[in-house]
């Protein structure tokens, strides 16, 4: 058999432990930080809505387009490289956020040179107050702590079947968690986000994470069969620490 008729290698189970290195996982979690931070620069603080037939209006947030796929990447990595794994991406891209919220703060801070028109408008979309801040990494923090632990036990339970039931399961709990926690957090109180409102708000955000979830599972299952092919691998967290704050992989 030459070397161009060697057959792929097949995904092996294995222990979270046992595989050090990975050719793709460096890239997914620079995906996946980049789309975090995106969607709480971009979205996160502003409310849409759609027209309802009988005239009245649905309103939801609109960094919900895009924030989703930051756990369907979540999803992936737990399936592939493990709860341990995914929770240094989690680590990382609460890190990420930190930084995001003190740079926007210094540079809000600033005074503005003479004569520049944005400081008012600079000051709208990037001086979030603490309370978004603390939402945001309180919500992200729990919630994809939520998914990621679901999913993995759920693989467990399921014996690696039923990948579709996994991922729209833990996309249940952990962005549920997100959403009830973040937009009351941060929202409650102010002017613009009555309570009716907010309720509104944080149930679009459920349905819609979901129905999101729902619709790219065969994107889904794509990515996670691929990744498993090319890495060799499909890590099942048998004597995994599931404790968030533990260091080792």
């Amino acid at each position: 058999m030459t070397e161009s008729e060697t057959p792929p290698a097949q995904p092996v189970a294995v222990s979270a432990a046992s595989v050090r290195h990975f050719r793709y996982y460096d890239l997914i979690m620079a995906a996946f930080v980049a789309i975090l931070l995106l969607s709480n620069i971009i979205g996160a603080s502003k409310p849409s809505y759609i027209p309802l037939p009988n005239g009245s209006q649905w309103a939801f947030g609109a960094g919900v387009l895009f924030f989703p796929i930051s756990y369907i990447i979540g999803d992936v990595l737990t399936e592939v490289y493990g709860y341990a794994r995914a929770r240094r991406v989690i680590w990382t891209g609460f890190a990420a956020l930190a930084f995001m919220a003190f740079m926007a703060w210094v540079v809000v801070a600033l005074p503005p040179a003479d004569g520049w028109p944005g400081q008012e408008s600079y000051e709208f979309v990037f001086g979030n107050s603490w309370r978004i801040v603390i939402a945001s990494m309180t919500a992200f923090c729990i919630g994809e702590f939520a998914n990621s632990y679901v999913l993995a036990r759920m693989k467990l339970w399921t014996g690696g079947r039923m990948l579709w039931m996994r991922t729209i399961g833990s996309t249940i709990v952990g962005q549920g968690l997100d959403s009830l926690i973040f937009y009351p957090l941060a929202f409650y109180g102010l002017a613009g986000w009555p309570p009716e409102q907010l309720m509104q708000v944080v149930l679009s955000q459920w349905l819609i994470k979901t129905v999101w979830e729902a619709a790219l599972t065969p994107f889904t299952y794509l990515v996670v069969g691929t990744l498993k092919r090319r890495e060799g691998v499909d890590v099942f967290d048998e004597g995994t620490d599931f404790n968030p704050f533990a260091a080792k992989v």
